[in-house]
């Protein structure tokens, strides 16, 4: 019989996903009933995970009647939303204040939102437009004036993102780029998205510890500079091309606009780079105290880089 329930939204996605598999697979998390909350309980995905003995439970984040439907009877809840889907931030806000309200009205033992920190506040205004950054701080004061048990979990920069948006290949050239409206010294805060599990189930053996706090979820600070240094070092031929260009401000917004992002969401990328550098993704926070409650070993960018697929044949 089972006597722990977790639910985890976004189940079929990267962040909950992740959560997923490793209650399927840790021992330490035996005997949890696992349920994931999906858009859509007879796509592909969610279908494989019902095979595995998850619980799919089918929901819209804009349908809170659906949401309290879904975490009744949780004991743990773990809360995702994704911006990109909308690039509406009041949107994302609703969502996760519809998943709070829910894990607040089924008196879940611990509720755990993906957060991010508030870049309005900590910039003092100067980057006042990474609204995926201040709709999920914004949320995450919310949850706080519930007065929910509850811990935050702040995921890094997603490694894909270096591999796919950052590190571009130049084929006129044959060599390689890292682009960055910043300098190469900004701190970039490392974090494969397959990693959330591991800081989730750290979350959830640490209870007592963690309550009120803010799990920041990144292996390392990495600059670019080391970061191309790795690269070298994994794949000699190409690393006799690749070379590190701070673009300017503007020409990063046209890279992006050129791409089809439309010009807030443009801005919105480029101030979220620009903080690397300039007032640092936690406000330059040790990762130390996050990863004490961890049992496992995190995704390092030797390891990512070794099995990335856009670095696939390289020498």
């Amino acid at each position: 019989m089972h006597h722990q329930v977790i639910t985890i939204f976004g189940a079929t996605g990267l962040q909950g996903g992740s959560v997923v598999k490793t209650f399927l697979e840790d021992r330490k998390l035996k005997g949890w009933l696992i349920r994931g909350v999906t858009r859509n309980a007879s796509a592909e995905k969610a279908r494989e995970l019902a095979a595995k003995g998850v619980e799919v439970v089918e929901a819209n984040l804009n349908d809170r009647v659906a949401v309290i439907k879904a975490v009744q009877g949780s004991t743990v809840v773990y809360g995702v939303t994704n911006y990109w889907e909308s690039l509406d931030k009041n949107l994302e806000v609703q969502q996760g204040k519809n998943i709070a309200d829910a894990a607040k009205e089924a008196n879940v033992q611990h509720y755990i939102w993906s957060s991010l920190p508030n870049i309005t506040k900590l910039s003092g205004g100067v980057l006042s437009c990474v609204y995926h950054f201040d709709s999920k701080a914004e949320v995450e004061s919310y949850v706080r004036l519930l007065d929910i048990p509850a811990s935050f979990f702040m995921p890094g920069l997603y490694a894909s993102n270096l591999t796919t948006n950052l590190m571009k290949k130049t084929p006129l050239e044959d060599g390689w780029r890292f682009l960055l409206p910043a300098p190469s010294t900004a701190e970039i805060p490392f974090f494969d998205v397959n990693d959330t599990g591991k800081f989730v189930k750290g979350i959830i053996l640490n209870r007592e510890q963690v309550l009120g706090k803010q799990i920041l979820g990144a292996s390392n600070y990495m600059t670019p500079a080391e970061a191309i240094e790795t690269f070298k070092g994994l794949f000699p031929k190409a690393g006799e091309k690749v070379a590190f260009v701070e673009m300017t401000h503007d020409a990063y917004r046209g890279l992006l606009t050129s791409q089809g992002l439309p010009d807030f969401a443009a801005e919105e990328l480029l101030q979220n780079l620009r903080l690397l550098a300039e007032f640092g993704y936690y406000g330059r926070a040790n990762l130390d105290e996050s990863h004490a409650i961890l049992d496992d070993e995190l995704m390092t960018w030797r390891q990512f880089a070794r099995s990335a697929k856009e670095f696939e044949g390289l020498e």
